[in-house]
């Protein structure tokens, strides 16, 4: 059966300077559409794997973009719903003189925020191979919390899991916990290691990661590069970044283009290394995915990683 990855999650309008200058003095800002899951299935699909999108907007022009934005990243979005009751969330993104970003989300109430059993149901009902969630989606309120927990546990399905640890949400370290017996892919962030196992040390993440059940652990550290496991010993994997414009969404790629090598028979080594290319292109753009190569550039760079 080929592979079909299925997303989880919210996606929203984002708004960003388009001059260089702060929020409060911008005279321009440039609009783009962006999310975790949304992310992940982008690069997941620019891989060469099939995904969809499962999620839920308002019946406003923003939820029409956040459809046809994920269309044009040739991600199916037959499963995502509409809400006539709640708006498509929407944030906006800071850059300060220094280079910081600051995120301003304005998601309360959003469609999304609503997600249940349902949905899950109905991601579930679509046939994928691997379901994709991650901990923002269970930090949104109890119904997301209750759709991860369902799809988590579907027979049949791997589960994909990017813990995405946000300290101004809903803690989810708990649930994380209880998902790692089933989650076949863990995409782990330095930064979320040590609430999740204590520790940030590369090997010994693996071995807590493995006792916990989890199937395979790829360790993302930013600028640092990532690790991988081989024959139960880390290796890094330095990062192919050289312009930074914006490192936003440069994890879920990586993350998503890790998956999407792995589901095409690519080994940890190339599957990191594939990653990591794609996250310095979205690292060298403004948005979320826009610096994604295109689908020659990733063909080429799926053919390489499938030699290492």
């Amino acid at each position: 059966m080929s592979p079909f990855v299925v997303g989880l999650g919210e996606a929203m309008v984002l708004f960003q300077p388009a001059d260089g200058r702060p929020l409060a003095e911008c005279a321009t800002a440039s609009v783009h559409v962006a999310g975790a899951e949304l992310n992940l299935l982008a690069a997941v699909r620019r891989a060469g794997v099939r995904a969809g999108f499962c999620s839920r907007v308002g019946a406003d022009p923003f939820g029409e973009r956040v459809v046809s934005a994920a269309e044009e990243l040739g991600v199916e979005t037959g499963l995502v719903a509409v809400d006539p009751r709640r708006p498509t969330g929407v944030f906006a993104k800071d850059v300060r003189g220094d280079g910081a970003r600051r995120v301003y989300y304005y998601r309360s109430g959003s469609a999304a925020s609503a997600l249940d059993e349902r949905d899950a149901e109905r991601a579930l009902a679509a046939g994928p191979t691997v379901v994709a969630v991650s901990g923002l989606t269970a930090a949104l309120g109890p119904g997301p919390r209750r759709a991860v927990r369902r799809v988590a546990g579907a027979p049949g399905v791997h589960l994909a899991l990017d813990p995405n640890l946000r300290p101004g949400l809903a803690p989810v370290t708990d649930l994380l916990l209880e998902l790692l017996p089933v989650t076949a892919w863990l995409l782990l962030g330095v930064d979320e290691a040590l609430p999740l196992f204590g520790t940030a040390e590369p090997g010994e993440v693996f071995r807590r990661a493995a006792a916990a059940g989890v199937g395979e652990v790829v360790l993302k550290g930013g600028a640092d590069g990532c690790w991988i496991a081989e024959n139960g010993s880390p290796v890094h994997i330095p990062s192919a970044a050289v312009h930074i414009v914006d490192p936003v969404g440069a994890g879920d790629a990586f993350a998503g283009a890790y998956l999407g090598a792995r589901l095409r028979g690519i080994g940890p080594r190339g599957a990191a290394w594939l990653g990591s290319r794609f996250a310095a292109g979205v690292i060298g753009a403004p948005g979320d995915t826009d610096g994604l190569p295109g689908a020659d550039a990733a063909a080429a760079l799926v053919a390489d990683a499938s030699l290492m």
